[in-house]
């Protein structure tokens, strides 16, 4: 891979070839509003449909719309391509492009560029009326080169005002052309792009879109010394392309339910809006609620007709639908819930990335509330943990929760194309005569299985409640009958936990430390313990997908190792305060539990800055661990 790019001389021709590199880290920031997103999400999209992996991160301000030109306000996305699949953001950043001087601070702040990334600038700010702008873009020019970064000024504004009145609303389609130049992307799949994004509005607004790229496009080619040529990955399966709630979407299509009943709230909300324009085509209905508490128990009187449905939120509507959850526990009413998590505590950090609610989720509802939990990896985890949520859902007559975050929720990714198999679909409704000698809680002595009436299957009434009930559903305060019920429905999430399989080592089985994580993290893990592995470092880890009840096998695997350690997007207290000891040290959220689990003294790193690990960081913890035990 090629880091450095020769900028010094900018001569206006064409260059005749492209250098082949094999990825690249792009930036777009701005000021909200000005379309960043959209940019790069189609950017990525046309790269995934070349054949290159993606990964894509969205930069998005907590303020819905916070003052322009600010360092805190910027607003955009990281898009990083490559010859091979793709799985985090990685690190620095090679190429910026940036529609003001103040909105790559932000970014600076968070170490997301390094001496020889390339900034593309909008130099119309040089000329501005207001001195006081024009000295700050003069300061920051000359601060961006004392940083080693290579700027390269552009008349973005100039050149769209040739084209449309407004380059405010136009300036991301002609970067949307320059990039494309950039990095060889064809333009017939730009076109089809553009035409995509504005198919409900007019020929005229679509023609204006396209005369932009073009632009942007013609104009990078006669003026910029800069040309790319990233190769497919290799693949002869069908790819698809999304971001996890457009997964998130697809899934609950794919699983057979037919009601999604939801609040919004960010970063969950898009995957109602994908929901909204096509569930009804399936016969599928998205309900708005007016608030989170009516939509779970909109979803929850919709599974107990018959037909399981789907929750889905964040952590402040998990926060608002815990009495319900309780109540579908107690009941055995089967239920998915997918919680996209986002920063905390309350409002927290709504627009960025955390996995702060793994305790909430599992611990949150008072009294003994057994569940089954899983946590996606991937984008296309998304889509089919859904799927076996619904199946696991029905199977045990439970609530069953997917934990994604807003890093999987806005990350595009490419992926093999599902093929549908028929055993993602529910069986159809029973509605033949209830046998009337079996209690609506027959607890299975074995599993704590018990077979579920359906409302409308004659002699299968009984009462629906949430207090303490025996196996007829009949209330009930008998000591040994709650020991009981308390019992099965403990037994079944058991049973089912001797049907997971032990995880995978990726790595030795043996060696000096085991990384252990979930979610999102996944990719930069890997990417940080392959380089250490490659430099001889006796390093593994492992990646969990069922946080309860935990894949089996957890504590033999962590005794082959000398240390254990969590990496996680969640708080944890620091060692090296002199506040903090072994007896008052709080300890991040997967690490308590398996500490719990397993009795081994699991350590770990993590960190609520609200962006997505870096291989880098990670790998430096890797080896400031492993250096640490050798003093």
């Amino acid at each position: 891979m090629s880091d450095t790019i020769e900028t010094k001389e900018m001569p206006k021709k064409q260059v005749s070839k492209a250098t082949k590199i094999d990825e690249h880290i792009v930036e777009i920031v701005s000021d909200s509003g000005e379309g960043a997103q959209k940019c790069g999400q189609s950017f990525a999209s046309i790269s995934a449909k070349m054949g290159n992996g993606v990964w894509t991160v969205e930069i998005i301000p907590a303020e819905i719309q916070p003052p322009a030109r600010s360092r805190a306000g910027a607003s955009g996305i990281r898009i990083r391509i490559g010859s091979k699949k793709i799985t985090n953001m990685g690190n620095e950043a090679n190429l910026v492009i940036a529609l003001n001087d103040q909105v790559p601070y932000g970014r600076i702040d968070q170490s997301a560029y390094k001496e020889g990334t390339v900034m593309l600038l909008e130099n119309k700010w040089a000329t501005d009326p207001d001195e006081d702008i024009r000295n700050k873009y003069a300061h920051a020019l000359e601060d961006f080169n004392q940083r080693g970064y290579k700027v390269i000024e552009i008349p973005m504004e100039d050149e769209c005002l040739k084209i449309v009145k407004n380059a405010r609303k136009g300036k991301n389609m002609w970067v949307l052309g320059m990039l494309s130049y950039i990095y060889s992307r064809e333009t017939e799949k730009g076109e089809a792009q553009i035409k995509r994004i504005f198919r409900k509005k007019s020929d005229t607004i679509i023609n204006s879109n396209l005369g932009l790229y073009h632009a942007g496009y013609n104009w990078a080619k006669d003026n910029l010394n800069l040309h790319f040529d990233i190769a497919p990955m290799k693949s002869e399966e069908d790819l698809v392309v999304m971001n996890g709630n457009e997964a998130i979407g697809l899934g609950v299509l794919a699983s057979g339910m037919e009601v999604c009943s939801m609040y919004p709230i960010t970063p969950a909300t898009s995957a109602s809006h994908l929901l909204a324009e096509v569930f009804d085509k399936s016969g599928g209905l998205v309900h708005q609620a007016e608030d989170e508490i009516a939509a779970i128990g909109f979803a929850i009187g919709c599974s107990y007709a018959g037909k399981t449905a789907v929750t889905i939120t964040s952590g402040p509507g998990i926060a608002l639908k815990t009495e319900f959850l309780g109540l579908a526990t107690m009941a055995e009413i089967p239920l998915v819930v997918v919680d996209v998590q986002r920063g905390g505590p309350s409002t927290g950090l709504p627009t960025k990335v955390e996995q702060g609610d793994l305790l909430s989720v599992l611990y949150g509802q008072p009294g003994a509330v057994p569940k089954i939990v899983l946590a996606a990896a991937t984008i296309e985890e998304c889509f089919h943990f859904v799927i076996l949520a619904r199946q696991l859902a029905e199977s045990f007559r439970t609530p069953v929760y997917i934990l994604t975050d807003a890093n999987l929720a806005t990350g595009q990714q490419p992926f093999p194309r599902p093929k549908i198999k028929k055993d993602w679909f529910s069986l159809p409704i029973d509605q033949s005569p209830w046998d009337t000698s079996i209690n609506p809680f027959e607890w299975d002595e074995d599993t704590g299985l018990s077979k579920r009436p359906i409302p409308g299957q004659v002699g299968g009434q009984h009462t629906v409640t949430g207090l303490a009930h025996d196996r007829g559903s009949r209330v009930s305060y008998k000591p040994e009958e709650n020991q009981e019920s308390s019992e099965y429905r403990s037994r079944k999430f058991a049973a089912f936990q001797k049907s997971l399989n032990k995880p995978p080592v990726y790595g030795k089985d043996k060696g000096d430390l085991l990384i252990v994580g979930w979610g999102s993290t996944l990719g930069a893990i890997e990417e940080a313990v392959e380089q250490a592995q490659g430099e001889g470092l006796k390093v593994s880890y492992v990646h969990l997908r069922f946080m309860s009840p935990f894949e089996p096998g957890l504590k033999e695997i962590f005794d082959n190792f000398k240390q254990v350690m969590t990496i996680e997007i969640n708080y944890s207290d620091k060692k090296n305060n002199p506040q903090y000891t072994e007896s008052n040290r709080r300890y991040s959220q997967l690490s308590w539990l398996l500490r719990a689990r397993t009795l081994v003294d699991v350590d770990c790193y993590s960190n609520v800055e609200g962006q997505p690990l870096t291989p880098n960081r990670i790998y430096n913890v890797i080896v400031e661990k492993l250096e640490t035990n050798k003093k």
